[in-house]
C-alpha cells in the first residue's frame, strides 16, 4: 500500500527504489536478532534543533517528526547517488528529508577515495535518510525525566603513547611533502546496556545541555541511533547561493572573565591555529570552485570566534553562486568529506589517515543534515552539519569520536589537551 501510494507521487523510478528497501529489510525487521525493531520502527523520534546558518542569533529551525513516510538506506557506495537523487525529488515535491552519511561514504564520489577509507561500520549503512511531511515546530526539546538511562563509561582504545607515535608520524610526512595538515581522531567507546530509543532521547538532551546551540540532531533509525550536537557547518544551499564555514582552530575556555578573554585573544592571534584554519579555508575555496559561478567565490569572513561551553572554536566562511542545474548529488561529489575534518590536500590526507586510524569514522565526520523544499518553488534547500560532537549508538554499543587538526607547528603535549576539552561534553552522559 505504502509502495503505491509512492509511485503515485513519485514515479515509478523511487517507488522501485522504495520498494527495493522494503525488500532489502523486510527479512531483517521480521528476524529474531531483531525482536523490537518492527515495533521500534512506528516510534521513532527524530529532532532537528539547528541554529540559521546566515542569522545565528534568529530564531532556530526547530522540529520534531514521528516515523518517516518513506526512509532510504545505501548499503554500497553505488546506492549513494541514487539515494541522494530520490532525497532531493521528495524534497521538490513537499517533504522533509532528515539523515546523514557516514564519512566512508566518500567513495561514491570519487574512486581515488577507495584506497583512502575503511571498509563501514559493520551492520551500518553509508547513508540514511527518512522522509517527513511537513513538520510542527518543537515546542521544547526532549526532556532528561523521560527516562533515566545507565550510566555511560567512557573508554579511549588509544594509549598516550600511541597518540604521540601518531602524531611524530604525521609530522614526518608534513616534513616530507606529503601534505601539510592531518585531522586525527579516535573513538570513544562505551556499552550501551541494552539501552534503546528512550535513552538515546535522554542522553540527546544531556548533550544538548552540556553542548548548547549549533547544529543539533537526533535521528533514529530504529536499530541506530545519532546524537549530534556539532557545532559546525558543513554548508548551507538554498538552490542557487552555498555557505561553508569550516570550523579549525581550538583552545580552551579560561577559569575567569579575564582569563576567558586572555583566551580568545591568544586563539585570535595564533600564528599555528590561524595558519590550521586558512590551510582549510584555501581547501574549500578549492572544492567549490568545482560548482560556482566563475569569480563567484569569496571569503567574508576570516577567523571569527565561537564560544563553546569548554573551547573557544574558530571559523571562517566561504561562499559561492553554484551553476544553474545542479543537483544535491553535485555539491555532495564536489565538497564531500568536509576538508576540516580530512586536513590538506584532502586525498592524500586520507590516505595517512587509513594507516593511523585502525577502523571506520562512520557517521563522525560525515554530513548529517536536512533536506527540505525550498523558498522557490521546485528547488530545494539542504543544511548539513560535520557531525562531531557526536554520539552513536548501535548493536549494544556507544561510539564518539573525537580528533584535531595537526600541523607542522603542533605539539603532542597541546593537541592531547585539546581533545580532554573536546570530550568534555560526551561525559555529561555519565551519572551526575
Amino acid at each position: 500500500e505504502a509502495a503505491h501510494w509512492w509511485n503515485a507521487r513519485y514515479g515509478a523510478t523511487h517507488s522501485a527504489l522504495f520498494c527495493g528497501e522494503i525488500e532489502k529489510h523486510a527479512s531483517l525487521i521480521a528476524s529474531s536478532a531483531y525482536p523490537s525493531c518492527a515495533s521500534r520502527l512506528f516510534d521513532l523520534k527524530t529532532i532537528l534543533d539547528f541554529s540559521n546558518p546566515h542569522q545565528p542569533e534568529s530564531a532556530r529551525l526547530r522540529h520534531e517528526f514521528g516515523k518517516p513516510l518513506q526512509h532510504w538506506a545505501a548499503h554500497s557506495a553505488a546506492e549513494v547517488p541514487a539515494l541522494l537523487n530520490a532525497v532531493q525529488q521528495a524534497a521538490e515535491q513537499g517533504l522533509w528529508c532528515v539523515g546523514w552519511l557516514a564519512y566512508e561514504a566518500a567513495t561514491a564520489f570519487d574512486p581515488a577515495y577507495a584506497g583512502a577509507v575503511h571498509a563501514a561500520q559493520p551492520g551500518q549503512p553509508l547513508a540514511w535518510f527518512g522522509a517527513h511531511q511537513p513538520p510542527l515546530a518543537l515546542a521544547a526539546c526532549a526532556s532528561e525525566n523521560q527516562s533515566t538511562p545507565r550510566d555511560v563509561r567512557w573508554q579511549s582504545p588509544l594509549t598516550r603513547e600511541q597518540f604521540n607515535t601518531s602524531v611524530a608520524r604525521i609530522h614526518e610526512a608534513i616534513a616530507a611533502g606529503d601534505c601539510y595538515q592531518i585531522n586525527y581522531t579516535t573513538a570513544l567507546q562505551a556499552a550501551a546496556n541494552g539501552a534503546g530509543s528512550e535513552s538515546a532521547q535522554a542522553w540527546f538532551a544531556r548533550l544538548q545541555s552540556a553542548q548548547p546551540g549549533g547544529y543539533a540532531a537526533l535521528i533514529d533509525s530504529a536499530d541506530m541511533q545519532v546524537m549530534s550536537v556539532s557545532p559546525e557547518l558543513f554548508f548551507d544551499w538554498d538552490g542557487s547561493q552555498i555557505l561553508t564555514r569550516p570550523m579549525k582552530g581550538t583552545a580552551a575556555r579560561g577559569a575567569t572573565p579575564e582569563a576567558d578573554a586572555q583566551a580568545a585573544q591568544n586563539l585570535r592571534s595564533s600564528a599555528k591555529e590561524r595558519a590550521e584554519n586558512v590551510m582549510i579555508v584555501d581547501l574549500l575555496r578549492n572544492d567549490l570552485s568545482r560548482i560556482a559561478v566563475p569569480h563567484s567565490v569569496k571569503v567574508p569572513q576570516l577567523f571569527q570566534l565561537q564560544a563553546l561551553p569548554a573551547v573557544w572554536q574558530m571559523t571562517s566562511d566561504v561562499v559561492a553562486q553554484t551553476r544553474a542545474g545542479l543537483r544535491l548529488v553535485d555539491v555532495f561529489a564536489a565538497l564531500f568529506p568536509c576538508g576540516s575534518i580530512t586536513g590538506a590536500p584532502k586525498r592524500q590526507a586520507m590516505r595517512l589517515i587509513h594507516a593511523l586510524e585502525p577502523g571506520p569514522r562512520g557517521v563522525y565526520c560525515g554530513a548529517l543534515g536536512v533536506v527540505r523544499p525550498g523558498l522557490v518553488p521546485g528547488r530545494i534547500h539542504a543544511t548539513f552539519n560535520v557531525p562531531i560532537r557526536t554520539v552513536v549508538q548501535h548493536d549494544g554499543q556507544l561510539r564518539c569520536g573525537i580528533g584535531s587538526g595537526i600541523t607542522a607547528s603542533a605539539q603532542a603535549d597541546g593537541e592531547w589537551e585539546e581533545w580532554q576539552h573536546k570530550q568534555v561534553f560526551a561525559k555529561s552522559l555519565s551519572l551526575r
